[in-house]
């Protein structure tokens, strides 16, 4: 059968100060199961982008079976909004990607632009279950669930008996994502672990980095910046660390904790969004209030302390984390796109 041609929207940029996005990672993972992908737009300025947005639409009206639209909660939201009016106007079949913690919060409070997107669109993918759950809570009953993915192989399995306390934390540096208590969480544990030491790997979204490096400094705490890393860099860099941590404030299903999940790396997280619908707290995985440090120094200091419980929870996730291959996922959006 004839693969279907597909037109990719979303923020297609590459650069220092953003991380690998979906539409980059799905977008080839389609074209290799034969998929013809168009994508758009690699465009800086957010006013050219959304015009890029719109005239490839347009261009592609009559030759595209599927538009996909990664929306955000973000402002990003209304290139979504503005994109989805485009193909209703032209009778294209549309599927908005949902994308970020905050999703819900936009349901309410742009609810007419939310229920004209949503509603029009063939159907709307939840990467997670903690948005298909809010989106239904709301009303909405064309949701399909495909989680985010990645390809397991390139995933190595460190099996660690022992667990120093070298913690690891990946995102992009922004207020939402609260980077800041990361590296509270190493001046609160110096004095009992004098030996601590933290690696924060991303590129800086708001200028949070230039404040966790100013903090860290004038405390002279022993945090490493190595800026924006591909994921095969920070893949390797993950050997050299035995716990990962995950402050953010909200959140949907980070595939940077999926994949340090993979990695065997035991997880602390904040408990927000879509984390303890992918982290069962002392199964896969520990889980603690958002923003509330003593709650996070303790998880990360009953880690560290029970190794046996430790490589439970790292096998556990590593489990887990296979669940979202790409072998396995394809077969959903295999069977979306055949519609």
């Amino acid at each position: 059968m004839k693969k279907r041609r597909i037109l990719y929207v979303g923020n297609n940029l590459r650069g220092d100060t953003t991380n690998i996005t979906t539409i980059e990672t799905l977008s080839q993972q389609l074209r290799g199961e034969g998929y013809e992908v168009v994508t758009t737009s690699s465009k800086k300025n957010k006013v050219l982008r959304i015009l890029d947005m719109l005239v490839t639409v347009f261009r592609h009206r009559r030759t595209v079976d599927s538009v996909l639209i990664d929306t955000y909660s973000t402002q990003n939201f209304y290139y979504a909004v503005a994109v989805g009016y485009l193909c209703r106007w032209y009778k294209i079949h549309y599927i908005p990607i949902l994308h970020g913690g905050n999703l819900p919060h936009r349901l309410k409070k742009n609810k007419s632009l939310s229920q004209t997107l949503f509603h029009g669109a063939k159907t709307n993918v939840a990467p997670s279950q903690y948005l298909e759950y809010e989106f239904s809570k709301e009303g909405y009953t064309n949701l399909t669930y495909i989680p985010n993915t990645i390809s397991i192989s390139e995933y190595p399995f460190k099996d660690r008996a022992h667990f120093r306390p070298k913690l690891l934390w990946v995102r992009s540096f922004a207020e939402i994502y609260n980077p800041m208590l990361a590296v509270e969480l190493i001046e609160r544990l110096m004095a009992s672990i004098p030996e601590i030491e933290l690696c924060m790997v991303g590129p800086d979204k708001d200028g949070s980095l230039e404040k966790c490096k100013s903090y860290a400094e004038s405390k002279k705490l022993p945090v490493r910046f190595t800026g924006k890393l591909t994921k095969r860099e920070w893949r390797v860099l993950s050997q050299e660390y035995d716990l990962f941590i995950n402050t953010t404030n909200f959140d949907n299903t980070p595939v940077s904790v999926i994949e340090a999940m993979a990695l065997g790396l035991p997880i602390v997280s904040t408990n927000v969004g879509g984390m303890p619908y992918l982290i069962v707290d002392g199964k896969d995985g520990k889980l603690v209030p958002p923003n509330d440090l003593n709650r996070l120094a303790q998880g990360v200091m009953e880690v560290l302390e029970n190794p046996t419980q430790a490589q439970e929870l790292a096998q556990q996730a590593r489990s887990k984390a296979e669940s979202f291959d790409w072998e396995k996922v394809k077969l959903a959006w295999g069977e979306l796109l055949k519609e």
